[in-house]
């Protein structure tokens, strides 16, 4: 019979998962999951920082083999492959992330550079306007505040864009 205790431990462990998508290996505390996933991330931006994003990548897809639900791992993917100029990689990676947790800033941020990327403008539009407000924004503010600026601006640059007449070519 389990005691009020243990059941609150299980009831927290499982809020826990709930909400990182991380889930201990077998013997493995979630602290100790949740370390390891810290490490994977860290190390898998560092490699990325030296310029070798590909090992960075494939640091992420090792990590993501073990903890595929977890959204940040899903989340940070999409920002290496953004980076790489891989945009439809970038954005189902994104998609991925979303499912999982749809308020997600860096996630809404990382679809909608890479829809634009991928000249996706109307929808780039309405995915990073998401940012602009409520739990989205509140997220991107706790995690990459200094990305808040880029989409203020990139969400300007497509608005003069879609003001600008359209040339018409004529062959004289």
């Amino acid at each position: 019979m389990q005691t009020a205790n243990s059941t609150q431990q299980a009831k927290s462990l499982a809020l826990q998962m709930a909400s990182t998508g991380v889930v201990p290996a077998p013997g493995q505390s979630m602290t100790e999951a949740m370390a390891l996933l810290a490490a994977a991330r860290n190390a898998a931006y560092a490699e990325a920082a030296r310029g070798r994003l590909g090992h960075g990548v494939s640091m992420l897809l090792r990590a993501l083999n073990s903890q595929p639900m977890s959204y940040d791992l899903l989340s940070d993917m999409a920002a290496m492959l953004l980076t790489a100029g891989e945009y439809a990689h970038a954005a189902s990676y994104a998609r991925s992330a979303l499912e999982l947790n749809p308020i997600h800033g860096p996630s809404i941020y990382a679809l909608g550079f890479a829809l634009s990327g991928l000249g996706e403008a109307a929808e780039a539009g309405t995915v990073l306007r998401r940012l602009s407000r409520g739990k989205p924004r509140q997220s991107l503010m706790e995690e990459a505040p200094e990305l808040m600026p880029l989409v203020k601006a990139e969400l300007s640059r497509m608005q003069r864009l879609t003001r600008q007449p359209q040339q018409v070519r004529t062959r004289g």
